[in-house]
């Protein structure tokens, strides 16, 4: 079960700190009907993962290994192609970042967050989770990492859950201090909303760089041992 920790903690840690659901939910948070919206999105965005999770652990397990017990080597293949794309995204994510004095109005949908139902906020997540290029490929990256581990199947769920749990601090964490903080938690949900905004395309460009380094690291050792 270690094993399969490990290996998928960093493609959970790239998912986690996301700014753009984190965003989105201090925003429902902030609406009349903050709770019900903010725990409909928590609740799409962690449903998705889970799903993306399950299908592809289930789908990898059989085939997690050879005969001697080693990573199958389409695991390091896997791995190969996610790494490249990974270093892709970062350099396209710096290379569309604002440039001084530029301003970017958000998205129609941002500016439609205070009109949106518990099912919309639902979807919503679902399409950020699982549409998004970024997050779906981290989210299949850290699966695969989990079915081609050496866990047994008790250790592979164990993992999984785990994986979707820390994969969703980025929207568990505002709607538990929405509902917890009291008073502050209107100026500390601002000051992350605040935060993530203005240095979303560093945090982003740094996340994938570093994420398609390891995984490039981890196949050629793997494809040369």
């Amino acid at each position: 079960m270690g094993d399969a920790i490990g290996q998928m903690l960093a493609s959970a840690a790239g998912i986690a700190i996301s700014p753009l659901p984190l965003i989105a939910v201090v925003l429902m948070l902030a609406t009349p009907r903050g709770k019900v919206n903010g725990t409909a999105f928590t609740l799409g965005w962690m449903l998705t993962l889970g799903l993306i999770t399950a299908v592809v652990v289930l789908a990898g397990s059989g085939a997690g290994a050879d005969d001697g017990g080693a990573p199958a080597t389409w695991t390091f293949w896997l791995k190969l192609a996610l790494g490249v794309l990974f270093l892709l995204m970062g350099v396209k994510q710096w290379r569309g970042r604002p440039k001084e004095g530029e301003e970017h109005r958000p998205p129609g949908w941002m500016r439609a967050i205070d009109t949106f139902t518990p099912g919309k906020s639902a979807g919503l997540a679902a399409l950020l989770s699982g549409a998004n290029p970024k997050n779906l490929v981290l989210a299949v990256g850290g699966a695969a990492s989990i079915a081609s581990s050496s866990a047994s199947a008790g250790g592979k769920a164990v993992a999984g859950v785990l994986f979707v749990v820390i994969g969703s601090l980025c929207v568990l964490l505002p709607l538990l201090v929405y509902v917890f903080g009291g008073s502050k938690s209107e100026r500390v949900l601002g000051s992350w909303k605040a935060w993530m905004a203005e240095h979303n395309a560093a945090i982003m460009t740094v996340v994938l760089v570093v994420l398609g380094a390891k995984y490039v690291g981890d196949a050629i050792s793997g494809l040369t041992a």
